[in-house]
């Protein structure tokens, strides 16, 4: 074996283990192409043999041409309001970066050479970070997600899962799939398992958007985590099967986590009774219903409400209105559109008489018809031509 001296070995200025600029564009994550070229990571080294090619990389540190520069007057009278707006309390470390973000001009350097400027002036912890991340949050400021995408490569950051979690929430709240999508790829390359919280967003996400079947996939894969599934895990699933027109599926779920003694929250169930209410399903209203009080959650005028509007839709005139009776005597105080329901289930029926008693009964009780069920009223007397005729009867009712 022909054995080469060191001596023969041209010499080159980098490290076999160069420094991998962090520049990456935050598109690009999803994907896992960085957005810097060969030209722009290369640059001709000082390697001492002409025979050999002339290639090093560029340390990270060159590429920050971000000047840290304090803000001065010279800014806009918004900029200025914005900055005047900041927390009292927040630290000179986190106002720095808040003012030069509100003030940030693309053509100065890259939003990523200014966070890294602000790491090498500032020396932040987790905290500061978390500090501006949030201060931008309430903003709604247009840079808090790049800053927050950026500032997951960052070591003073100390990214973990939960950091990811929330971004993804973030663009699934804006309906943002194909980001929050490449946050989850990022977050799989870089390490970290993806639990029962992420995958629980995901489904959120795409219920929202309308995918059942990405959806009903993530879902199964939380299943296959091989952990006791909790409620916001079976409740966003549940949502996904409302939102798709599918309550039955829902409802399901719903008995599945009845019999494991997990309860939904109070929303997932007035979102299924909404459901069958909607639909003018009044087996399936009333059930779900029913599941509300073995809950022990107690139904306000809302939920009664959408009972009542089931029977309504059906034209199940005498079922609204013994829903409504239900309701008052439960203690519970009926709403005007509990009023405006059951009056539109008479109309559909066009029972006039059993309206105009029911009208009655509520003037002798002292409950006063409000401005929804006195519009249904007047649309329908106007239709059958009858307004003066039922005004007098009811002013010889209220003078008795």
């Amino acid at each position: 074996m022909m054995v080469t001296s060191a001596s023969s070995i041209p010499h080159c200025s980098y490290s076999p283990f160069p420094i991998i600029n962090k520049q990456i564009h935050p598109q690009s994550w999803g994907n896992g192409n960085p957005s810097l070229s060969l030209k722009q990571a290369m640059k001709p080294s000082s390697c001492t043999s002409s025979n050999e090619p002339q290639i090093s990389f560029i340390d990270a540190e060159e590429k920050r041409r971000f000047k840290w520069v304090e803000i001065g007057p010279g800014i806009t009278e918004e900029q200025r309001q914005a900055i005047d707006k900041l927390p009292f309390k927040m630290t000179k470390r986190c106002k720095a970066l808040m003012k030069q973000i509100i003030c940030f001009n693309p053509e100065k350097g890259s939003l990523e050479d200014l966070l890294g400027a602000w790491v090498n002036v500032m020396k932040p912890r987790r905290a500061d970070w978390l500090v501006v991340l949030k201060e931008l949050k309430i903003m709604e400021h247009p840079l808090y997600f790049l800053v927050a995408e950026i500032a997951l490569l960052e070591e003073t950051f100390e990214a973990n899962i939960r950091d990811y979690t929330k971004i993804i929430h973030g663009y699934g709240k804006q309906n943002r799939l194909r980001e929050a999508e490449n946050i989850l790829d990022a977050m799989k390359r870089r390490g970290f398992i993806c639990d029962q919280v992420t995958l629980t967003t995901m489904v959120h996400m795409y219920s929202k958007a309308g995918n059942l079947k990405l959806a009903e996939d993530t879902f199964e894969e939380i299943k296959l985590l091989g952990q006791q599934l909790d409620k916001r895990s079976y409740g966003a699933m549940i949502m996904a099967y409302i939102r798709a027109g599918m309550p039955e599926q829902g409802e399901g779920l719903l008995k599945e986590m009845d019999n494991l003694e997990i309860y939904a929250g109070s929303e997932v169930y007035k979102a299924l009774l909404r459901a069958y209410s909607t639909n003018g399903d009044t087996d399936g209203a009333q059930r779900v219903f029913g599941a509300i009080q073995l809950a022990g959650i107690s139904p306000d005028a809302k939920l009664c409400g959408l009972l009542i509007n089931a029977y309504q839709v059906a034209g199940q005139s005498e079922e609204a209105r013994v829903a409504f009776e239900n309701m008052r005597r439960a203690g519970l105080e009926p709403s005007d559109k509990c009023v405006a329901l059951v009056l539109a289930a008479y109309e559909k029926q066009n029972k006039l008489n059993k309206a105009l008693e029911f009208l009655m009964d509520l003037e002798r009780d002292g409950i006063v018809v409000g401005k929804e069920a006195s519009s249904i009223l007047a649309q329908w007397f106007k239709k059958l031509g009858v307004v003066e005729q039922v005004e007098q009867v009811l002013r010889e009712f209220a003078a008795k």
